[in-house]
């Protein structure tokens, strides 16, 4: 079976080996053994509660249970912008009008915002060019909200997700290119490893002072303007279909949509259900069932759902066949064992059909 799990101190070879495949624009997944390090110890401290609500974060990691691949990877911020700011730009509109002339013009702004302070962040989605196939990317992004539903009263009232931007063929943002380059004076990669590790002091430096009009950028800038990276789009299409929607808000570097919405709107949090586990045969085969490789095409199969236990530092979650019936959740005994749950023990389930892979967010 593959699932998500939270992750452990010993994947961090594994972890650091995934980062690796990743490419520009993932600011908060770079190939750095010492942060991915302490990231991990983060989310340990995290989970045991001991982490100040400034730096509490969790991580997880998929895995193929079969084989101990280490597949993907997502993240949770429980409160961004509370240590250092977290800066968006906020599109606005300004109207500009002359009676005497007859003239009217309606301009977009871009405005340094800090109005998602205080959110919860998805972030850090990254799945293995091996695994994207069979909906593996769907139960990696939905992961993250079993895990939100589960542990509600962990997370505060909205969540947002930072979309990665558009990068032309060849590796570079249009939009970094006619802003971000003129006032930072380095390159786009290096901006993003002092931002994705902590050092942002620069930004407040050396950040544009007054609005900028988007009217007076470059043509290829202003198109990329809340455009997703073509690699992202899938991944935006999976968080539409949970609830987030783009309200506005764009990455300072790359131009990238911010998704927003109220955790409590989540379909995940409305819909799924914890009910107990009876063991035996399912009536069918998971094409995500151990086994079941990335390279296997999937059995046929008439529905499916989300499956995650309710154990905090244990969670785990991936997709099993069939769904509630009679009030109870029925999972074959290998099923049952890779999401370490025994007959009887409280699962939380979420129906689901198959769904598009995703891959960075």
């Amino acid at each position: 079976m593959i699932v998500v799990r939270a992750v452990k101190t010993t994947d961090l070879d594994a972890v650091v080996a995934l980062a690796q495949e990743t490419g520009p624009g993932l600011t908060t997944f770079k190939p750095d053994p010492d942060a991915l390090a302490a990231r991990i110890a983060r989310s340990k401290r995290t989970m045991e509660g001991q982490a100040a609500p400034y730096e509490a974060g969790y991580f997880f990691v998929m895995e193929d249970t079969a084989t101990n691949d280490v597949a993907g990877v997502c993240g949770i911020e429980t409160q961004v912008g509370l240590e250092q700011p977290f800066y968006n730009y906020r599109v606005s509109t300004v109207v500009h009008a002359s009676q005497e002339l007859g003239v009217w013009t309606k301009m977009s702004l871009l405005n340094i915002s800090h109005d998602l302070t205080g959110y919860a962040e998805v972030c850090s989605l990254f799945l293995s060019p091996r695994y994207r196939a069979h909906g593996v990317g769907g139960l990696l992004s939905r992961s993250r909200f079993m895990f939100i539903a589960q542990f509600r009263d962990r997370f505060p009232e909205r969540l947002c997700a930072e979309l990665r931007g558009h990068f032309d063929a060849d590796g570079t943002s249009p939009f970094w290119r006619a802003v971000g380059s003129h006032f930072y004076q380095i390159d786009f990669n290096a901006a993003d490893y002092l931002s994705a590790h902590g050092r942002k002091s620069f930004l407040a430096e050396l950040m544009p002072r007054y609005p900028v009009y988007a009217d007076l950028l470059p043509e290829d800038a202003r198109q990329v303007i809340g455009l997703t990276h073509r690699d992202t789009a899938p991944a935006r299409k999976m968080l539409e279909a949970e609830g987030l929607r783009y309200q506005g808000h764009v990455d300072i570097f790359d131009a990238g949509p911010v998704l927003e919405c109220h955790i409590d709107d989540l379909r995940t949090v409305r819909e799924s259900v914890v009910v107990p586990v009876v063991i035996g045969e399912a009536d069918s085969v998971d094409p995500l069932a151990s086994g079941a490789g990335p390279a296997q095409a999937p059995r046929e199969r008439a529905h499916r759902s989300l499956v995650a236990n309710t154990r905090l530092a244990d969670f785990r979650v991936g997709f099993a066949p069939g769904g509630v019936e009679d009030g109870v959740m029925r999972l074959s005994a290998d099923d049952a064992a890779a999401l370490l749950v025994r007959e009887g023990d409280p699962v939380r389930v979420l129906a689901t059909s198959h769904t598009q892979q995703s891959q960075k967010s």
